[in-house]
C-alpha cells in the first residue's frame, strides 16, 4: 500500500463502527477500516463492494495509517475507558504532527478532557464527539456532538456535516428520503462544534440523560392508563399514535405506539405484557446524575429516572414485598377515561418541559465550571434528528433560545411559561390520582415539586439552615441584611446574634 487515498479511517467495526462506516462511504468519502480481528474487518469489506466512496480493509494498524491523507482523521469506536486508550496509545507512535483523533464513543467527559490535553502536548489533535441515534442512526445519519480543537473540526466538518441526520430548518421535521453522497437543499445537519476539550461528550452525556427522563416520563403515562384506566395496550398504542400528532411528536412516542400495538408471536399476548420488567442501563444517566450533584444543580427528574431503573432491577425483592406491603384501597376508576387519557397527556409534556429545563440548567453551570461557551439553542437544533431523543418540542428550545440566548430556565420563556400554565391543573390532578391509587410516578411528580419550588420565592430551608447553625455552627444569613453577610447565635441559650467573621 504505498499511496495515501482514504479522507478518513474507522478502528472498531461492531455494529455501531459498520455502520458508521458505510454511512460515511455512502457520502462519497473513502474511508480505511481497521478491527483487531482481521477476518471481521475482510468480511465486512467483502459485503459491501460498492459503496459510493468505497471501503478500504486494512490487516495492520501501520497499513491503516499509511493509507491516510494528511491530516489523518481517524475515528475510534471501541468500548469507553481502557480499550479507547489502548488504540489511542497504539495510535501514538504512527501518527504525525497535526493529525487527528476522533473518539465516537459513550466516553466520559473527563476522559476526554484528560485525552485531549494529553495529546495536544504530543502534538496530536483529538475530537470527543457524541453520536447518538443507535445503529440505525449510525447507518442513515445520526446526531453528532463534536468538542475539542476548533481547527481540527474545521478539517471534520465536511464529512460530519454530509453524514449527519438532516431536518428541515424551519419545522425542525426531518427529511426522509435524501439520497446517499448528495446534499440535502436547504437541510440543516443535525452537527455543530460544541465546545473544546470535553464539551461534545458533556453535551452527550446530558442528552442521554434527558433521553432517560424521557424514556420513564412515557412509561408512567403507560402505567396510569395500564393500572388505573384498565386501558389494553393495543388501546394504549392507538393513545400514543395520537400523541405523536401534537406537542408529543417525537421518536420515542411513536415507537411505544408501535410497542404497544406488537404482539407476541410466541404466545399471541400483547407483546408489552411478555417482556420482564427489570431495565438495564449503560451508566450516562448516572454519570448525569452525580454530576449535576456535584455542580449543585438541581436535575431531580433525570435522578428518578435513574433510581427507577435501579428499583426495577430488584424484581426478586419486589415480588416478596407485595406479598407483605399494602397499598391504598382505592375504588375503580369511575371518572371520564377520555378526560383522564388527556390529563395524562398534559401531564406527560409539562413534565418533559421540567426535564428539560433541568438538562438545559445543568449545561449552563457545565459551561461556568469548564470555561466553555454552549450556543443552547443550535444544541437543541442538533437533538432534532437522528438522536433518540428527536423531536418537535426541540424547536420550541431553539425559539426560546433565539428570543433569548442567556435564558437562565427554559420555564421562564414565555412559551414554555404559558405551557406549564395550561397543564398544570391536569398534572396535579394526575400526581394525586396515582397516589390515591399506589401506583408509582417518580418523574412526574419529582419534575412536579422541581416546578412547585422553582416557582416559590421562599422555601423551607430558612428552617434547614437554623438547624444546621443549632448543630454545627454552620451560621445563616439574614432576611433583614444584605445578601453575603453570615450570623451564628450561640445555641442552645441563644444571645444577640453575632456576625460571624
Amino acid at each position: 500500500m504505498s499511496e495515501a487515498t482514504s479522507e478518513i479511517g474507522l478502528i472498531g467495526l461492531a455494529v455501531m463502527g459498520q455502520n458508521l462506516a458505510l454511512n460515511v462511504a455512502d457520502h462519497g468519502f473513502k474511508i480505511s477500516v481497521y478491527n483487531r480481528t482481521t477476518s471481521k474487518m475482510e468480511e465486512f469489506v467483502a459485503n459491501n463492494p460498492d459503496t459510493p466512496g468505497g471501503l478500504e480493509g486494512c490487516e495492520t494498524l501501520e497499513g491503516f495509517v499509511k493509507s491516510l491523507k494528511r491530516p489523518r482523521k481517524i475515528i475510534i469506536l471501541v468500548q469507553a475507558g481502557g480499550p479507547t486508550d489502548k488504540v489511542i496509545d497504539g495510535l501514538i507512535p504512527l501518527l504525525e504532527k497535526g493529525d487527528i483523533i476522533i473518539d465516537g464513543g459513550n466516553a466520559r467527559w473527563d476522559d476526554t478532557i484528560r485525552r485531549e490535553k494529553d495529546l495536544t502536548s504530543k502534538g496530536l489533535r483529538f475530537i470527543g464527539s457524541g453520536v447518538s441515534g443507535g445503529e440505525e442512526g449510525a447507518r442513515f445519519g445520526p446526531s453528532l456532538m463534536p468538542g475539542g480543537d476548533p481547527e481540527a473540526w474545521s478539517h471534520l466538518e465536511p464529512i460530519w456535516k454530509a453524514i449527519a441526520a438532516k431536518v428541515d430548518p424551519e419545522t425542525g421535521k426531518p427529511i426522509e428520503g435524501a439520497e446517499p453522497g448528495k446534499p440535502v437543499e436547504g437541510g440543516f445537519s443535525c452537527t455543530a462544534y460544541i465546545g473544546p476539550d470535553g464539551a461534545g461528550h458533556y453535551v452527550k452525556m446530558v442528552h442521554n440523560g434527558i433521553e432517560y427522563g424521557d424514556m420513564q416520563m412515557i412509561c408512567e403515562a403507560y402505567d396510569l392508563m395500564q393500572n388505573v384506566l384498565g386501558l389494553a395496550p393495543a388501546e394504549m398504542g392507538d393513545i400514543f399514535t395520537e400523541w405523536n400528532k401534537g406537542d408529543l411528536d417525537s421518536f420515542l412516542v411513536e415507537i411505544t405506539a408501535d410497542i404497544l400495538k406488537q404482539t407476541d408471536p410466541i404466545t399471541g399476548k400483547p407483546f408489552v405484557d411478555i417482556v420482564l420488567d427489570t431495565a438495564g442501563q449503560k451508566g450516562t444517566g448516572k454519570w448525569t446524575s452525580v454530576n449535576a450533584l456535584d455542580m449543585g444543580t438541581p436535575a431531580p427528574t433525570v435522578a428518578e429516572a435513574v433510581f427507577a431503573r435501579c428499583l426495577s432491577a430488584v424484581k426478586d425483592e419486589r415480588v416478596a414485598a407485595e406479598k407483605i406491603l399494602k397499598g391504598p384501597e382505592a375504588e375503580p376508576f369511575a371518572g371520564d377515561k377520555t378526560e383522564m387519557v388527556e390529563a395524562i397527556r398534559e401531564a406527560l409534556y409539562a413534565s418533559k418541559i421540567c426535564s428539560y429545563a433541568q438538562g438545559f440548567q445543568l449545561m449552563a453551570y457545565a459551561q461556568e465550571e469548564y470555561d466553555w461557551k454552549l450556543n443552547f439553542g443550535e444544541i437543541a437544533q442538533i437533538f432534532r434528528g437522528g438522536c433518540i431523543i428527536r423531536a418537535a418540542f426541540l424547536q420550541k428550545i431553539t425559539e426560546a433560545y433565539e428570543r433569548d440566548p442567556k435564558l437562565a430556565n427554559l420555564l421562564l420563556d414565555p412559551y414554555f411559561s404559558e405551557a406549564i400554565h395550561t397543564a398544570q391543573k391536569s398534572w396535579r390532578k394526575v400526581v394525586a390520582l396515582a397516589a390515591e391509587h399506589g401506583v408509582s410516578i417518580p418523574t412526574f411528580a419529582s419534575a412536579l415539586s422541581y416546578y412547585d419550588g422553582y416557582r416559590n420565592s421562599r422555601l423551607p430551608q430558612n428552617l434547614l439552615q437554623a438547624q444546621r447553625d443549632y448543630f454545627g455552627a454552620h451560621t445563616y444569613e439574614r432576611t433583614d441584611e444584605p445578601r453575603g453577610k453570615f450570623y451564628h447565635i450561640d445555641w442552645p441559650d441563644p444571645a444577640r446574634p453575632q456576625l460571624d467573621k
